[in-house]
Order: C-alpha cells, then structure tokens, then sequence
C-alpha cells in the first residue's frame, strides 16, 4: 500500500484525487494532507478517510477542527504545507496546490526522496531549474499528473528519448475558442468559466481561454522532458479526446488517448509503474465520437501562449514575472477589476518592464513572485 500526502485536497484536482483514494483504500492510504477554508470538505475528508497530519490555511480553523477531531493533528499555514508535504509516512505527495505556493514544500519533499506527483504547474514553471536539480541530487522521482504530461510521459514508455522528433501538446481552446479577438471585447467571467470539455477550476479555466494554461504546460515539458521549446508544438484539438503525442525520427506517432477525466491522470501517477482499474471510468468509444478535429495554434489569437514561448525560451526569472502576472490578473478578471483581454496586456506590460536575472535561487524567485503581484495590483486598481 502507497502512502499518500496531498497538497490542495479541496481544489479541483485535489478534489479528484480524494476521489480516488476513497475508492482505492486497498492501494493508497491518505496519511497527510492541506486545504485552504473549505471546512465543510475537509471535514468530509477527515471523517472518510482518517489522516494523521491536516494543514489548513488559517490558526483558527486549525483550533476548530483540533477541537472537534482530538484524535487528528493539525497546522497550518506555509508551515503546514511543509509539514504535510514532508510526512514521514509518505512515500508520494501529490502537489495539487494552485500557484507559486507549493514551491518550498515541493523542494522540501523531494530532499526527503519523496515520489513527486505534480499537478502544479507554476512550481515547474518558476522554479523547474531548482526542481529538477534537486530531485537529481536526491534520487526522488517526478511524474506529471497534467493530462497532456501524462500522455507525453505514457507515450514514452520503454523508448529511447533521443529518437524523439518533437513533443505534440494538444489544446481543447478553451471557452473562447469559436471567438475573434474583437469579438471577446465583451465576454464576462460567466462566459469565461463555461469550459466545453472539462471540469476543472476557476483559475485553471480561465488560463485555459486565454491559452496560458497551455503556455505553462509548453514550459513544464520543456522542464519535465528535458526537451527544446523549438521541438515542442502545440495542436488545437477540439473534442480533447488525443491528450498529447510524441513524433519519433522514423516518423512514428504514439499518443495517449481517452475521454476527458482528470482521474485518470492523476490514479497513473499515484498507481506508477502499475495501472488499476479505475472506478467509474467511462470507457473511450471512438466509433460513437465518430470525428477527431485538429487545426494549427495561431499566436496573434492567442498572444498568451506566444508570451509563454518568449519567457521560456529566455529563462530565468521571466518566467517568475510571467507567471505571477498571470495569476494577478486572472484574479483581478475574476473580480471584475479588468476585462478579459487585458490579462494578455497585463502579462506583456510586466514582462516588457522586467529586468531578468538568468539563474535565481530559490529566494530570488519568491522575491520576483511577490514584487511582480504588487505590480499588478497598482496596475489594476
């Protein structure tokens, strides 16, 4: 039985995960885990599958549930997020924390030779330099819970990585994806959160209209698969059904398959080297889907995922600026502080403006995170 920390329970993927581990109580066993101010799921989290370890985001609530579950340890904060993620017990942690916020405990797990189960983008996305560093350094394994690094990844199994030609990243497009830029001057956040194929977020969904989500998931490769951002493509794929593929130097294609259900993903990582049965699965019938859609990215329509490929291809602690742009703006869109397009603006004005620094440690990347928020904050108001 695998032992489990989770980082995020109560976020989307967080949510699926506890999904999982509820009905594989044979396979995994929750030892640790973090939520943010959802008591009510936590509560249900604690009662179902009993924990040793809970991190909340605030004292008090600590002292809440401390009170009602005497049995159970608790914590909280930045420092809770370590202490879960660095759970003695543990074998694997599962990073589904949204944001920067999962960096120093991600690093954390890895010195303890942890297996690193990531669905957090940014922590690759700001820090991958660090990350793959020290799980080198400390013989600790990372494996991708995003769909699309997870077809990548199950699509190199057993080859050789130097016979790869390119890495195919394929992208549903989103909300917006029948719109004309003019056309989504007056979109609202309503609009913007009614993804067509998957359930996911709210921050997740909106990265997902503007394309950034697939910027990042342009950079996590690059990281992850060691792999130049000029062998890394990125396919519009309507019905989601292709999660991404592999072109080797014979001309081969190997993809990975399935209807859209981040479970799958997400019990690969936590059952690797091994699959099992996933429960509730709904089986893939491609004679009933009948067609498959694909057409090429265009860059001027979605100027997030042309910005990600510049910060990537530049390095350093861009990366940090473009993200944290990011994640402020889209915060400040969900607000209704300003309108969909100007989170694309918002993200070019701080990258245009940054001064890079080309290998940052650990501290520069936090002190770049939380100088670019403060930025985007005085632009928005």
């Amino acid at each position: 039985m695998k032992k489990i920390s989770l980082l995020g329970a109560t976020g989307s993927i967080g949510w699926q995960t506890y999904d999982i581990l509820k009905e594989q109580r044979d396979a995994f066993q929750l030892v640790a885990f973090s939520s943010g101010k959802n008591l009510e799921k936590t509560r249900e989290m604690i009662e179902t599958l009993k924990p040793e370890l809970v991190s909340v985001q605030l004292e008090e609530d600590a002292l809440t549930l401390a009170n009602e579950f005497p049995n159970i340890q608790f914590t909280f904060g930045a420092k809770g997020l370590v202490e879960v993620a660095t759970h003695p017990d543990s074998t694997v942690l599962v990073n589904a924390v949204l944001g920067s916020v999962g960096l120093e405990s991600t690093l954390a797990a890895i010195r303890m030779g942890k297996t690193i189960a990531i669905a957090n983008k940014e922590t690759l996305v700001t820090a991958g330099h660090l990350v793959m560093a020290e799980a080198k350094k400390y013989k600790a394994t990372i494996l991708p819970v995003d769909s699309e690094h997870s077809a990548i990844f199950q699509s190199m199994n057993g080859e050789n990585p130097k016979n790869i030609e390119r890495l195919i990243i394929t992208a549903s497009g989103g909300s917006f994806r029948d719109k004309t830029r003019e056309q989504l001057k007056q979109v609202t956040v309503a609009d913007a959160l009614n993804h067509p194929n998957w359930s996911m977020g709210a921050k997740i969904t909106i990265d997902s209209a503007t394309m950034m989500n697939k910027g990042l998931e342009v950079i996590e490769a690059h990281v992850l698969f060691d792999m130049p951002y000029d062998k890394i493509d990125v396919l519009l794929h309507r019905e989601s059904i292709i999660h991404s593929l592999v072109e080797y130097h014979d001309t081969s294609v190997i993809a990975q398959l399935g209807t859209p259900d981040m479970r799958v993903p997400i019990q690969y990582a936590l059952s690797y080297p091994d699959r099992i049965p996933l429960q509730n699965g709904q089986r893939l019938n491609l004679a009933q889907i009948g067609q498959l859609h694909f057409q090429e990215m265009d860059f001027e329509r979605y100027p997030a995922l042309r910005l990600a490929y510049e910060a990537g291809r530049m390095g350093g602690t861009i990366l940090t600026a473009m993200n944290a742009a990011n994640e402020a703006a889209v915060s400040a869109f969900l607000q209704g502080k300003i309108t969909f397009l100007e989170i694309d603006e918002t993200i070019e004005r701080v990258m245009q403006a940054h001064q890079n620094i080309a290998i940052p440690d650990l501290q520069t990347i936090l002190h770049v995170d939380s100088e670019t928020r403060k930025i985007v904050l005085d632009m928005v108001k």
